[in-house]
């Protein structure tokens, strides 16, 4: 990223952004920059369209796997597809990657990131049992006031004026979401919990920026099979029944696509954009997760859930970096 007044959200300290961000001399410094830049923006994007997945069908599997249990097989799918890929990876090529691995001083990171992936993805089942499935959608945009704010207050990333103002217009449509009705002053506890998964994933997401230069395979491994096991066995301590073996492999192949694929591609991304930069362009996810619930569950949107939206976009709008701030 640039700096200057005009930037979106930028570091104040070198680092991942500069990769992208520093403009050198020459025509061809400016077109490889561009080029980098483009890769690691389609990398967020394709993140998000994978991530758009996990909503609509687990709220299918939902009806047949209970909470704790879901979560627990979405991060084991993750990090055991993951793992497999890596090593279909490795026999293919022959010769030993490039990536960084990760390290003892990573440590701190790690292990903060497995527990609140340990809790987010159980917060989120537990809201998603009972909340409509496009609202749930719509209020994962709420990762990205979490991750902004958390990465101006922890680590002194800069946020512009133009990205407080759409975290504000976001905000209020995840208070219009979560409200029980058009006329309830109470908020809806499964929406409660989606909030609370995204505060979860916001701090999560800074923890897992400062391992962006690591080797993101090897990153998805260690959160799916850490966050994986952690939230099993909470499913197990509070007698979670074990599913089916069709429910609990839709799950695993679930959570490789929409969970490790997904991560694997967002953890390149932040490489290049930064946390808080990332989570921005990861912002269009829930609006696809929104239209695949509306089409699969056949639900005919509210004017609540319609205004919502449309604030949602403008939000969205407002913190996605543009040409003048890339």
């Amino acid at each position: 990223m640039t700096a200057g007044p005009e930037a979106s959200v930028t570091k104040v300290t070198a680092g991942p952004d500069a990769s992208v961000a520093d403009v050198t001399a020459g025509p061809d410094a400016s077109v490889k920059n561009g080029v980098a830049a483009g890769r690691f923006v389609a990398a967020a994007l394709f993140a998000a369209c994978l991530y758009a997945l996990s909503t609509p069908c687990s709220k299918v599997l939902l009806a047949n796997v209970a909470p704790n249990m879901m979560a627990a097989l979405l991060y084991l799918g993750a990090g055991l597809g993951m793992a497999a890929l890596t090593g279909v990876r490795s026999v293919v090529r022959r010769r030993p990657g490039h990536e960084a691995p990760l390290e003892c001083a990573d440590a701190p990171y790690v292990v903060a990131m497995v527990l609140l992936d340990v809790a987010a993805p159980i917060l989120l089942m537990a809201g998603l049992a009972s909340a409509a499935p496009e609202n749930v959608s719509l209020l994962n945009n709420f990762e990205i006031v979490a991750t902004a704010v958390i990465a101006f207050l922890a680590f002194s990333e800069r946020v512009a004026p133009r990205t407080w103002a759409g975290i504000a217009v976001i905000t209020v449509s995840c208070v219009l979401l979560s409200l029980e009705g058009a006329a309830a002053l109470s908020f809806s506890s499964g929406s409660l919990l989606v909030l609370g998964a995204c505060v979860c994933w916001g701090v999560e997401n800074n923890c897992t920026s400062r391992l962006s230069e690591k080797d993101p395979a090897q990153v998805v491994v260690v959160k799916g099979l850490g966050s994986g096991a952690g939230a099993l066995a909470v499913a197990l301590l509070a007698g979670d029944a074990l599913p089916a073996l069709s429910d609990a492999m839709a799950a695993l192949v679930l959570g490789f696509v929409a969970y490790g694929l997904s991560i694997f591609f967002y953890v390149y991304a932040q490489r290049g954009l930064g946390a808080a930069r990332t989570s921005a362009y990861y912002a269009v996810n829930p609006f696809v997760g929104a239209l695949l619930s509306l089409v699969l569950f056949r639900t005919v949107p509210g004017p609540a859930f319609l205004l919502a939206l449309v604030l949602m976009a403008l939000g969205a709008w407002l913190v996605t970096p543009h040409e003048d701030q890339t």
